[in-house]
């Protein structure tokens, strides 16, 4: 197989598929999204058994046990994928709405309307329920799409695949509006990313390695984040109850997620008060403390943070605690060493709440909650394809809204310019 030959006929049929789409009812695109719900469920044996042959070939290849886990199709993940496509179809439709229309002093009225962005490319690792997940937000927001997974998947992509293309063909759609690569040849990939002739944005899901790789290398608009460095600050107008709670979560609820808090901000009036007792609990979590020299005065048992610490996403029971003087030594700090991910604070002080909120510069900035909720079905997106920390276009969860854009529009009746 030609492999440049074979992506780039992906993209002429994506293109093609982006030109239907765009004028695809509401209707009909649930339509597709229940008959592919129909589709899963009736090829629950086929999926299994493709997935056997993907998790098979992942141990002979050393695979470890928390790659086997994401690979495998158990009857509850198969469950899940159906409800997740009822959940879309649950969810509204947001292209074609018009917002801003006003009139302007020529006659003309003027506004805004929500159209699809075109063609999608996503690629990823490892768990094959993406590949509903992402299919059925790009169809339900109008758009074609190119899904890339895991070489390690390709049997359990290739038999979803088959049950896509079942419920696009149900409800009238060209199989083209979904398409699944076939081949597990890297330098499809280094292709997909570089076709801004027929691919308008690429989405990657996956490890910060993959991620850099395709910022680094793609010729087309790319929606990604790469860490998450993630924080909560307790203010020194905090509640002792909440922020412990808060702080205990938002490490402990979730290791190994992109919106769990990496490193904890205490203001030095509260660490003596608050930090025994949060080490305590942690401790009995299993997560492994580091401190500056300050936390470490309240905790002198803990190990000294470096300052690699404050830039580390561990994604694991690891917590880095710094003590600082000020709400501005918070905010100067998380801008400083973050990922513009999420970050939190605790306080009782709706000033300090407010500063908090417009300084820290991150895609989703908290009050008195817990950085855990920063997802796209916790925010009522339904479903999302992703986190975004760019600063243009999508920002923060990216559901339905975040793969369309807005085009003007302008209505007249007759009307010239004088």
């Amino acid at each position: 197989m030609n492999t440049e030959a074979y992506m780039i006929e992906l993209g002429k049929q994506a293109r093609h598929a982006a030109n239907t789409m765009a004028r695809a009812e509401t209707g009909q695109k649930n339509r597709a999204l229940e008959a592919m719900a129909a589709a899963l469920d009736a090829a629950r044996a086929d999926l299994h058994a493709a997935n056997d042959k993907d998790l098979q070939a992942g141990r002979e290849k050393g695979l470890d046990a928390a790659m086997l886990d994401r690979l495998e199709l158990t009857p509850a993940r198969v469950n899940a994928m159906i409800e997740g496509l009822q959940q879309v179809i649950a969810l509204p439709d947001p292209v074609g709405g018009i917002t801003g229309m006003n009139y302007r002093p020529s006659g003309i009225q003027v506004g805004k309307m929500r159209v699809p962005l075109g063609v999608v490319g996503i690629i990823y690792e490892s768990r094959p329920n993406v590949t509903v997940e992402a299919a059925s937000l790009c169809l339900k927001s109008g758009n074609a799409t190119i899904l890339r997974g895991g070489s390690e998947a390709m049997h359990s992509n290739q038999a979803i695949a088959e049950c896509i293309k079942i419920g696009l063909k149900q409800a009238g759609l060209p199989e083209s509006v979904v398409q699944v690569v076939n081949t597990t040849d890297r330098e499809a990939v280094g292709h997909l990313i570089t076709m801004p002739e027929y691919v308008d944005v690429i989405v990657p899901r996956g490890g910060k390695g993959l991620i850099e790789r395709i910022s680094k290398d793609a010729r087309v608009p790319v929606i990604k984040h790469l860490d998450g460095v993630c924080h909560v600050y307790i203010d020194k107008a905090a509640d002792k109850a909440k922020a412990i709670n808060i702080a205990l979560n938002a490490k402990t609820h979730r290791y190994g997620t992109c919106n769990t808090m990496e490193t904890l901000l205490v203001h030095s009036d509260l660490a003596a008060d608050v930090l025994p007792d949060l080490a305590e609990r942690y401790q009995s979590s299993g997560v492994e403390l580091r401190g500056c020299e300050v936390a470490r005065q309240s905790l002198p048992y803990i190990k000294a943070a470096t300052e690699e610490d404050w830039f580390t996403e561990y994604l694991a029971p690891v917590l880095a605690i710094k003590v600082v003087d000020s709400l501005n030594d918070a905010i100067k700090h998380i801008n400083h060493y973050g990922s513009h991910h999420t970050d939190s604070i605790v306080t009782e002080n709706y000033t300090d709440a407010r500063i908090f909120l417009r300084a820290v510069d991150s895609s989703s900035v908290m009050v008195n909650a817990s950085t855990r909720f920063a997802d796209g079905f916790e925010y009522g997106l339904g479903a999302e394809i992703g986190i975004s920390t760019d600063k243009i276009h999508a920002r923060g969860p990216v559901g339905l809204e975040g793969l369309t854009s807005e085009k003007y529009v302008v209505l007249g009746d007759g009307h010239i310019r004088q």
